[in-house]
């Protein structure tokens, strides 16, 4: 079986890499992470002009009509630019969960305004727990007649400050799987509270969002009430394997930066680079980052054609990603030597970048004990 990408596919992947070369330099990058919002409006207008945003959305709602795998391309490069801003909650976790979840009047509603690029929309999932399973949303959402009233906390919510709109996973009924429901929020409804989490990685801004008594029409429930599990756990499975794809990108940019500063950086009248310590250093990156892209290839393609082989694909990738992330790009740092440790130089981006991706939608050991029970099953 091949799983290559195609002639097109390869093309957007040259396109996009050198559009972000010319847009998000690290000085870009830089600029981000010291702004209030880290989203930059100009850029974005840009990318919705490309057809990024709508990369996923069927040809209907304004969009391209690609596959998953499109966006894989896309995210990869993302991930070697550190891409700050809302891309990825808007064109991966809220379109992937209006695609997967929502009514066609919802997707009329919001798809084409997100491929336009004048909706940015994003998912509220997790809570105090940190936990991405059934068992982890517990906030309250009551019925008021035929609407309802949503009251808890949601945390680490990407770019809620700078979205027009929130998918909020509440609880309706029930444990577990069953009784979970989405809600369309808008961000500016009363009783909406919204502030960013100082983290490790500001390119890319988490929030807290504390709701209080606040009011859902019936019409804003995504798909069915008390059905939202599967919803969610298809939108897990592809927000997984896309920060794979980012990570991977993120993690070959630190080698291919460690690997030029070898060749450069002379000692004892040679390049480091020459030097069987800092080459088998460079080695053992390579091997992760390829063993890290042909597993992250795998889920993706797993999710794409949404097969069952994905529910130990997508863990896999993520369990491996995680740990090759961090690894890599703390090499890299060893590999530049003083330098590296320093605020001034880039590779601190990028391992920064590399500890949110391990730690968004769980840690590796917690997809191996996930891996681990789908092998007992």
């Amino acid at each position: 079986m091949n799983f290559g990408f195609t002639e097109d596919q390869e093309a957007l992947r040259d396109a996009t890499r050198k559009f972000l070369d010319n847009e998000c330099p690290t000085t870009f990058v830089r600029k981000m992470m010291a702004d209030d919002t880290a989203h930059a409006t100009e850029l974005w207008k840009k990318i919705a002009q490309l057809g990024w945003l709508g990369i996923i959305v069927p040809e209907d709602f304004g969009g391209s009509g690609g596959s998953f795998l499109d966006l894989v391309v896309i995210l990869e490069e993302a991930g070697k630019s550190l891409l700050p801003g809302p891309f990825f909650a808007t064109a991966l976790l809220g379109t992937t969960t209006v695609l997967t979840g929502g009514s066609a009047s919802q997707k009329e509603a919001i798809l084409p305004k997100i491929v336009e690029g004048n909706h940015i929309v994003t998912l509220a999932l997790a809570e105090k727990s940190g936990r991405y399973d059934a068992a982890g949303v517990t906030l309250a959402a009551k019925a008021k007649g035929n609407d309802f009233a949503l009251s808890g906390e949601k945390m680490f919510v990407p770019d809620a400050h700078v979205a027009d709109q929130i998918i909020v996973a509440g609880r309706t009924s029930g444990s577990g799987e069953e009784g979970i429901t989405l809600f369309l929020v808008d961000a500016k409804t009363p009783g909406v509270s919204i502030s960013q989490l100082k983290t490790v990685d500001m390119t890319r801004r988490q929030c807290h969002i504390a709701l209080q008594d606040v009011p859902v029409a019936r019409t804003q429930v995504l798909g069915e009430v008390g059905k939202g599990w599967p919803v969610l756990r298809r939108v897990l499975d592809q927000a997984m394997a896309g920060l794979c794809a980012e990570m991977v990108g993120t993690g070959q940019r630190a080698l291919d930066m460690a690997v030029s500063y070898a060749k450069e950086r002379v000692q004892f009248g040679k390049p480091i680079g020459s030097f069987q310590a800092v080459k088998h250093k460079c080695v053992d990156m390579m091997v992760q980052v390829e063993n890290a892209r042909s597993l992250t290839y795998y889920a993706a393609w797993t999710v794409d054609e949404n097969v069952t082989e994905a529910k130990q694909a997508v863990p896999m990738a993520k369990a491996y990603c995680s740990d090759m992330g961090k690894t890599v790009t703390s090499e890299a740092i060893q590999v530049h030597g003083g330098i590296g440790f320093t605020w001034e130089h880039d590779m601190h981006l990028f391992y920064r970048r590399a500890l949110a991706g391990e730690a968004a939608f769980g840690s590796a050991p917690v997809h191996r004990e996930v891996v681990a029970q789908t092998l007992n099953l």
